[in-house]
């Protein structure tokens, strides 16, 4: 078993955004965000995740719990992602698969629905990202996303994560069906970039 992650320490601001640890037993809004995402088509098309017409107390309980105890684990590290304004959830950012000895990581996000388009998950990285390599002294953090899925692909590259290759039947959707995937990485020794693309 790894060494906790740093959970009370993990609040990150930047870009417009803060990033806090889920709640372990869900905050109201957080528990209203999540049974939209678990929920929505769009998301479950892309990713391995339960789609449900109505996801109810027990499916958010469960997702939260995986995150809890990835914290306590040190295997993984989960974020609710908020307008650093107005408190809003906009979706999630984490790192998992977490090899300290390795320094090695696995990043992924989602937005909920309203919240697309508007740079989230490019800046959300970007903050998780240098967390990861500064706080946890990481060196490579990988992204991988379904082929097809242009819009994660844009994000990835927007934050210097280049496309090193294609993982057959790597990644499976919320229905099951096996997807190839884009394999996308970035080192700690990688060049600064600017998740807004200015």
């Amino acid at each position: 078993m790894s060494e906790p992650l740093p959970a009370a320490a993990a609040t990150l601001c930047a870009h417009g955004l803060l990033l806090r640890p889920w709640s372990e037993d869900g905050a109201a809004d957080e528990t209203a965000a999540l049974r939209i995402a678990l929920g929505d088509p769009e998301m479950g098309r892309w990713n391995p995740v339960a789609v449900h017409k109505e996801p109810g107390d027990t499916e958010v309980r469960r997702w939260l719990a995986v995150r809890a105890k990835g914290w306590a684990c040190g295997t993984r590290a989960s974020w609710c992602v908020r307008d650093e304004a107005t408190g809003a959830v906009l979706g999630n950012v984490s790192l998992q698969d977490v090899d300290r000895r390795r320094r090695r990581g696995l990043v992924g996000y989602w937005t909920l629905p309203g919240a697309r388009g508007g740079r989230v998950a490019s800046r959300a990285l970007a903050a998780v990202t240098r967390w990861a390599f500064a706080e946890l002294a990481l060196h490579r953090l990988e992204l991988g996303h379904a082929m097809g899925h242009d819009a994660s692909c844009r994000i990835a590259v927007r934050c210097g994560y280049p496309l090193e290759g294609i993982l057959r039947e790597a990644l499976s959707n919320g229905a099951g069906d096996l997807l190839d995937m884009h394999l996308h990485a970035r080192l700690s020794t990688d060049p600064p970039c600017d998740p807004l693309g200015r």
